[in-house]
């Protein structure tokens, strides 16, 4: 089976997802548009090269919807030749966008793809493309069906997480992806939006807090107590886990992850079409693996997809030298931390969506390529990236540094 080795990444900042977030105006073609010709552009490529095109979005409707990764292709100028798909695994979108580019290469039927992601959620809102799962009766009686921030705190329950500690995470997230802007880590793949004039709006990270402590996060009021307590949420959750008496509510807005927009894109390719088109690659994927994991506690699978991929890959936790795993909340990291035995100083060091946002189709790619960056920074070998997903589902992707 051929190699797929990464060629470069690029992402946009994080623009805060509301109408007064800086990327607002800016809308989802264009964040595509943009992030795709960065890559084309910092490379020297004839588009012609590129055999496909995949991009993770979350709520595919409305300026996201009609294969928008397509739409993006044509509007950066690429060749007519270049192929587009756009992929929903929620969360994990982006990470499973770049999954499937990389299958496509080492499968044989693509030489050099691009896997990526693009998500505005301050135009078309998470949630706008509907679903049966929450609102079917046949499908959520069945499937004991809660929200995700009550499978958040019931992760927090069930394995004894208290306030203090999803808190103390989010603190950590916050100084970490400041320390990280401060010191450069993130230089190398971030390309400034523009606006329709070429004037960049926005360059940085928009939502991070570096002054964020316990105290302030601690006047914070859990986010998911009325859905729970009043909309009956609690007692679903307590028949599918009797072991817990009661769901102990402490995620809030400032220990999940944030509502943001974004995009990103990583070239894949193998060895030999690289050559050809005078690239040097930075690094080998090893390893991909998706699972499927119970529904109502949901966002457990990372634990079990990381276990996968490994396997796939002959490897045990101890060949891993770095772990990112996206903060969708503050107990799925501890969690998994926990399941895992792996130390905080391993995981997530240039901090996460807690302190940076979650811009759901395109945070698989982003944190794919913080890794490839971070592995070059610290001189480390392998990196080991994962995702949590609604419905229970986990996907990982084991990258060697080359």
């Amino acid at each position: 089976m051929t190699e797929a080795y990464v060629f470069d990444a690029v992402r946009t900042p994080r623009g805060k997802g509301k109408s007064d977030g800086s990327l607002h105006e800016i809308t989802p073609v264009q964040l595509a548009t943009q992030v795709l010709g960065a890559i084309r552009d910092r490379n020297n490529i004839d588009t012609a090269a590129i055999d496909d095109v995949a991009m993770g979005v979350v709520s595919p409707v409305g300026e996201q919807g009609a294969v928008v990764t397509r739409t993006a292709l044509l509007n950066a100028g690429f060749a007519e030749t270049t192929a587009g798909i756009q992929v929903n695994r929620f969360c994990a979108s982006g990470l499973e966008a770049i999954n499937i580019a990389a299958a496509k290469v080492k499968s044989g039927e693509a030489d050099m793809t691009i896997g990526g992601g693009v998500e505005s959620m301050s135009r078309v809102p998470m949630g706008s493309d509907g679903g049966a799962w929450p609102v079917d009766p046949s499908v959520a009686f069945k499937t004991y069906f809660v929200p995700q921030g009550i499978s958040a705190d019931l992760i927090a329950t069930k394995y004894g997480f208290s306030r203090d500690d999803v808190d103390a995470y989010a603190v950590e997230s916050h100084k970490r992806a400041a320390k990280s802007w401060e010191e450069g880590r993130f230089k190398k793949s971030i390309m400034p939006v523009k606006d329709v004039m070429g004037v960049d709006i926005l360059a940085h990270d928009e939502t991070i807090r570096a002054n964020t402590d316990m105290q302030a996060l601690g006047a914070l009021p859990p986010s998911f107590a009325m859905l729970g307590e009043n909309f009956g949420f609690n007692s679903v959750a307590i028949q599918k886990y009797p072991e817990v008496e009661k769901i102990n509510h402490i995620h809030h807005a400032g220990n999940s992850s944030g509502i943001v927009d974004g995009a990103g894109a990583v070239l894949i390719g193998s060895k030999e079409a690289g050559e050809r088109l005078g690239l040097k690659p930075r690094a080998r994927i090893v390893s991909m693996a998706s699972i499927g994991s119970e529904p109502t506690i949901m966002l457990t699978g990372p634990e079990f997809a990381a276990e996968k991929a490994l396997k796939r890959a002959g490897m045990s936790k101890k060949d891993i030298d770095l772990w990112e795993l996206n903060e969708a909340f503050a107990s799925v990291v501890l969690r998994f931390m926990q399941a895992l035995d792996i130390d905080h100083s391993d995981i997530n060091v240039n901090g996460g969506a807690i302190a940076m946002g979650h811009p759901l189709g395109a945070t698989g790619s982003m944190i794919f390529g913080t890794m490839v960056d971070e592995l070059e920074r610290s001189g480390k070998s392998t990196a080991l990236v994962t995702l949590c997903i609604g419905a229970g589902m986990g996907t990982a992707t084991i990258i060697e540094r080359v």
